[in-house]
C-alpha cells in the first residue's frame, strides 16, 4: 500500500489536445532537485520563514528516503529530468477577461469558466505551477466562505490557519513523494467553510499541466467547520508529450463535528504522466466524508485516498472508477482507518482494463480496538475487455475488535457475448454495444456526479473504448 500508516500514529478533461507554448512566456526553474532550486522556489513564492524551513527539511527527507516498494515500476521517471517549477509571467486574475489569451483559450476548450457561469459557486484554474484565475460568487463570499489560492492564504490573513493544518495529515515522512511535495509544492486551493454554512452549489478547481517534462505539485487544503456542508470538484488534464511528466500533488481535507464534505475528482492525464498523488481526510464526530473518483489517463498511477474516522459516529463513502488502456498501469484504491465508536465506511470501486492495460485495486481497512460497533464494507468489481489485459484485487483488513461488522466482495469478469449479441440484434453496432455495456458498468459512479461531469466521464469512457486517448 502507498502509505505505511499505523493506527497508533493517527490521533490525509477533458479532452487532450496539443498546445504550442511560447518559451518566452514562461519561467522555468532548472531541472532536478537541489537546495538552491528549493530556495529559488521559496523566494518566488515569498514564503514566510517557517515555510522555507519546512521545504528544506522535506528536501532532506526526500534525499534520505528509499523509493516506494509498492505499486508498479516508476523506473522511467528521473527527477533530474523534471522541471519542478513553471510559472506563467501573468499574475493570478480575478476577472476571466484579464487572463492572457493563450491560457484563456486553453481553459475555454476545457469548459472553464463556462461551468462557473452555469452551475458553480466558484472556480480556480491552475496552469502548470501557478493559479492563473480564481473567483468566488459574491453571495457565497458573503456567507464567510473563503476560497482562494493556497499561496494567498499563506501570505495573507489565513497564514496562521495554513500553518496549523499544512501537511499535518500527510507529513513529509509519509513516503518519498510526500517529501518531494513538501519541498517543491506550488499552487493549489485553500477553502474554509465557517460553522453551520451550507454551500448549496459546488466549488471547483481545475489543474492543467501544459509544459513538457514538468512536474505539478499543487496542494489542496479544505477545512469544513462544524455543521457546515460543501461539495468540491477537481479536474486535471495534460496534453500529449513524448517525455515523462510528473504529478505529485497533495490533498488534505478536515471535516469537523457534524460537517459534510463531498470531494469529486475527474483525472484525465495524458499517458506520459506519472500520477503519484496523495489524498487524505480526517473526519470528526458525526461528520461525513464522501469521495467520488474517476481516474483516466496517465502511464502509471499511485492513488489511494485515505479517510481517518476519528470521531464517534463518523462516516465515509468512497465511490471510484479506473480505466486502464494500452500502456497504462493504474494502481488505485482506498483506505479507511476507524478510530471512533460506531463509525462506518463503504468502499465501492470499479475498474476497466483494455488493450493490455493493467488495473490493480488495493483496499486497506483498519478498525482500532476502541472503534466499537464499527461497520465497514468493501466492494470491488473489475471488467476486462480482452485477453491481453490484467486486473488484480489486493484487499487488506486489520480488525482489532470483535465488536465490529466487516464485509468484502470482489468480482472480475468480461463482457458477455450474449449481451453484445442481444444489443446487435436490435440494430446496434458491436462497438456501440460494447460501449453501452461499459457505460452501464460505470453508471453507479457517474450517477454520483453532477450532470455535466457525468457526461464528461461517459465521454472519456467512449474515447477510451475507441482507443482515441
Amino acid at each position: 500500500m502507498a502509505e505505511k500508516t499505523r493506527v497508533s500514529d493517527i490521533d490525509s478533461s477533458i479532452y487532450d489536445f496539443r498546445y504550442e507554448e511560447k518559451p518566452e512566456d514562461f519561467m522555468k526553474v532548472n531541472e532536478g532537485l537541489t537546495e538552491d532550486i528549493v530556495r529559488q522556489i521559496s523566494e518566488e513564492k515569498h514564503d514566510p520563514a517557517w515555510m522555507l524551513d519546512f521545504r528544506l527539511k522535506s528536501l532532506e527527507i526526500f534525499n534520505k528516503m528509499k523509493m516506494p516498494e509498492w505499486g508498479p515500476s516508476v523506473a522511467g521517471l528521473n527527477m533530474k529530468d523534471i522541471v519542478t517549477y513553471v510559472r506563467s509571467k501573468s499574475n493570478m486574475k480575478n476577472d476571466w477577461e484579464d487572463v492572457p489569451d493563450d491560457i484563456k483559450n486553453t481553459f475555454e476548450k476545457l469548459g472553464i469558466p463556462e461551468a462557473e457561469r452555469k452551475s458553480l459557486a466558484g472556480v480556480g484554474a491552475q496552469y502548470d505551477s501557478e493559479l492563473v484565475y480564481h473567483n468566488v460568487r459574491e453571495d457565497v463570499a458573503k456567507q464567510g466562505v473563503v476560497y482562494t489560492d493556497l499561496e494567498s492564504a499563506l501570505n495573507g490573513e489565513y497564514g496562521d490557519m495554513v500553518h496549523e493544518y499544512f501537511m499535518k495529515l500527510v507529513p513529509p515522512t509519509d513516503h518519498k513523494y510526500a517529501a518531494l511535495h513538501g519541498a517543491v509544492w506550488s499552487g493549489g486551493s485553500f477553502v474554509y467553510v465557517p460553522k453551520g454554512v451550507k454551500v448549496d452549489i459546488p466549488l471547483q478547481s481545475y489543474f492543467r499541466l501544459n509544459a513538457a517534462g514538468a512536474g505539478q505539485f499543487e496542494h489542496t487544503l479544505i477545512i469544513v467547520d462544524e455543521g457546515a456542508d460543501l461539495h468540491f470538484i477537481e479536474g486535471c488534464s495534460a496534453p500529449k508529450y513524448y517525455v515523462a511528466n510528473l504529478h505529485a500533488g497533495c490533498v488534505e481535507l478536515f471535516v469537523k463535528k457534524g460537517a459534510r464534505l463531498r470531494y469529486s475528482t475527474i483525472e484525465n492525464w495524458s499517458k506520459n504522466m506519472y500520477n503519484l498523488n496523495t489524498k487524505r481526510a480526517l473526519v470528526e464526530e458525526d461528520g461525513k466524508m464522501e469521495w467520488v473518483s474517476g481516474s483516466f489517463g496517465s502511464h502509471v498511477s499511485y492513488l489511494y485516498p485515505m479517510t481517518i474516522l476519528k470521531g464517534d459516529n463518523s462516516h465515509c463513502e468512497f465511490t471510484g472508477i479506473t480505466f486502464a488502456g494500452r500502456g497504462q498501469n493504474l494502481d488505485t484504491g482506498a483506505k479507511m482507518i476507524h478510530q471512533g465508536k460506531n463509525t462506518s465506511s463503504f468502499i465501492s470501486t470499479k475498474s476497466i482494463s483494455k488493450d493490455g492495460g493493467v488495473s490493480t485495486y488495493r483496499s486497506d481497512v483498519t478498525i482500532s480496538k476502541n472503534a466499537k460497533q464499527s461497520k465497514a464494507f468493501v466492494s470491488c468489481e473489475s471488467l476486462m475487455l480482452d485477453s491481453k489485459s490484467r486486473s488484480d484485487t489486493v484487499p487488506a483488513m486489520d480488525i482489532r475488535t470483535d465488536d465490529s461488522d466487516v464485509g468484502h466482495e470482489a468480482k472480475i469478469g468480461r463482457i458477455s457475448d450474449d449481451a453484445v449479441f442481444y444489443l446487435m440484434s436490435r440494430g446496434i453496432s458491436e462497438e456501440e454495444a460494447r460501449s453501452m455495456i461499459v457505460s452501464g458498468f460505470a453508471n453507479p459512479v457517474s450517477k454520483e456526479l453532477p450532470l455535466e461531469y457525468a457526461v464528461e466521464m461517459n465521454n472519456l469512457i467512449n474515447l477510451e473504448m475507441k482507443g482515441n486517448m
